[in-house]
């Protein structure tokens, strides 16, 4: 039941019509993020998102809340390294409403000055709460350090300094740069007819014009090994430690998936048994995969005490080269794809799951991709391929370690950084 439509301007449209859902998940995409700025305009994309509802010529910010609202619509935006959305639920009997209120607010939104110096203030408190939150905080650190000085470990958010900056002529240019309609994906999942949200939005974004390229076509990030400490008077050492991984449209994905849920993706994890249940060293540990069109990081996050900070890396130093020499049973891998394949299965059921499902498969691979393909590039994975990627991920001077809380960097055991 998926279908795909593609306007004379660019904009492409895109559902997946599911009979057994009485909701539906609609989503307007630009594939445009933070990683699109330069440093001195760094968190503009953000804040788009957060202006895109505060008010349009047809609507003000309160009335936006309040249709939204009695339509029972679950409303929200994201902004991403790579793309940004705006996207709510309602039941399907409402559908038309909420298209006309999401295509308002992005083809009419008057980015009002006044509002943005109300807005401005609440991202400057968002900020600060990331900055005040060392289990989030770590992950920027970390990403600033990994990246180098490349776009993409810039944070989403911006800096107080960039955000402060940030005037309405910068936030009209940016969108009319970035927000050409080739760039535009307009996507629903559930209780939707595709003719039915083509002729909408033919209607509101058929005229929109081209704007000006992005620099999205420039240099690929290269990743910095090294370890950095950041010092801070907390009860706490944070860390994050990590290696490159596959971009999204490589095949190593899948066994890299593999890896991710066998080292630390859930419960019965190795680094959750080891280092959480065995040892009592941690409380959250856990592994993550972050994929991007042109590269991605393989990480592992901690937290723990001061003095456990070293015993901490050599267990995970320890479980890694267990995996290098191929310590995964049968059993293992099995537990693995079934984890992997029941989550793709269980995501089928939520509308908005399978909305933000083909919207992510048609940027990265301008094509549906279903659930049962899915399901069989896992099932094909090998404990080699498992090892290979292991290897291409941990290697030797190219790892980096960031940590934040009271230590210092010649307090690491360097050695820990060895695969």
């Amino acid at each position: 039941m998926y279908r795909k439509t593609t306007l004379e301007n660019g904009v492409r449209i895109i559902s997946e019509r599911v009979d057994f859902l009485r909701s539906v998940s609609l989503g307007l995409w630009v594939n445009t993020g933070s990683r699109d700025e330069d440093a001195r305009k760094n968190g503009i994309t953000h804040f788009i998102e957060h202006m895109i509802f505060k008010g349009t010529r047809n609507r003000t910010g309160p009335q936006i809340a309040k249709e939204l609202d009695a339509i029972g619509g679950l409303s929200n935006g994201f902004t991403g390294k790579e793309n940004t959305c705006f996207h709510a639920r309602v039941l399907g009997k409402h559908f038309a409403t909420l298209s006309d209120i999401l295509g308002d607010i992005y083809l009419h939104s008057l980015f009002d000055a006044g509002d943005m110096e109300l807005e401005r203030q609440v991202i400057l408190q968002e900020i600060s709460m990331v900055e005040d939150t060392p289990d989030e905080n770590i992950h920027e650190l970390f990403s600033h350090m990994f990246w180098m000085d490349h776009p993409i470990g810039l944070p989403i958010l911006g800096t107080g300094n960039t955000v402060s900056a940030i005037g309405q002529t910068d936030i009209l240019n940016h969108m009319k740069q970035f927000r050409s309609p080739d760039k535009i994906l307009v996507a629903a999942a559930g209780n939707v007819d595709h003719e039915r949200l083509v002729r909408m939005f033919r209607e509101m974004f058929e005229s929109i014009e081209k704007g000006g390229p992005g620099p999205r076509a420039g240099v690929s990030p290269r990743s910095k090994g090294g370890v950095v400490a950041h010092y801070k008077d907390l009860e706490q050492v944070h860390i994050c430690l990590g290696g490159e991984g596959p971009p999204l449209n490589s095949e190593k994905r899948f066994p890299c998936a593999i890896l991710n849920t066998i080292l630390g993706g859930n419960m019965s994890s190795r680094l959750f048994q080891e280092i959480r249940e065995k040892r009592g060293l941690a409380y959250s540990v856990y592994s993550f995969v972050s994929s991007y069109m042109d590269t991605g990081v393989f990480g592992v996050y901690l937290a723990t005490e001061r003095q456990n900070v070293n015993p901490s890396l050599k267990t995970i130093q320890a479980e890694v080269k267990r995996i290098l020499a191929g310590d995964i049973s049968p059993a293992d891998l099995e537990a693995a794809k079934e984890h992997l394949v029941g989550g793709i299965y269980l995501s089928s059921e939520s509308a908005d799951s399978r909305m933000m499902r083909i919207a992510k498969n048609e940027l990265v691979f301008e094509r549906y991709v279903s659930f049962e393909e899915l399901a069989d590039r896992l099932e094909k994975v090998t404990l080699d391929d498992v090892v290979e990627v292991t290897q291409e991920i941990f290697r030797d001077g190219r790892m980096s370690l960031t940590t934040l809380g009271p230590l210092k960097s010649d307090e690491v055991d360097a050695g820990c950084l060895e695969f």
